[in-house]
């Protein structure tokens, strides 16, 4: 193990990504990754479930992206940065998504912001 992150399991709500976490969720991490082409997007869209077998996710990725577990994918080793190409898809804003991961309505993560009139 990397001595730089030693006891951060300790720390709730951190989630280590390393080389180990990262080629778990390989497939998963390319799959929301080519969200970023508007063909990738357009078949998602039109048959996710065939998508998501040809990009090989295995079930459990498959669950986690059907439900949309934003909070769920990133324990899982779903790089955040990816995740918010799937938001978007989602129709999802990265404020809505931080609200979902935090457990919080959209509203009431909005009153915790700096400028919560912000849109």
């Amino acid at each position: 193990m990397n001595p730089q992150v030693v006891g951060m399991e300790e720390i709730g709500g951190t989630y280590v990504f390393d080389l180990r976490v990262s080629n778990k969720a390989l497939k998963l991490n390319r799959f929301f990754w080519k969200m970023i082409g508007t063909e990738w997007r357009a078949r998602y869209l039109q048959d996710a479930e065939s998508l998501m077998t040809e990009a090989g996710l295995d079930a459990c990725e498959k669950d986690l992206v059907r439900r949309r577990d934003w909070l769920g994918l990133v324990p899982y080793g779903a790089n955040f940065f990816v995740v918010e190409k799937f938001a978007r898809v989602a129709k999802m804003s990265n404020m809505q998504v931080y609200a979902i991961m935090r457990g919080e309505s959209y509203e009431d993560f909005l009153n915790t912001r700096r400028v919560p009139d912000m849109r």
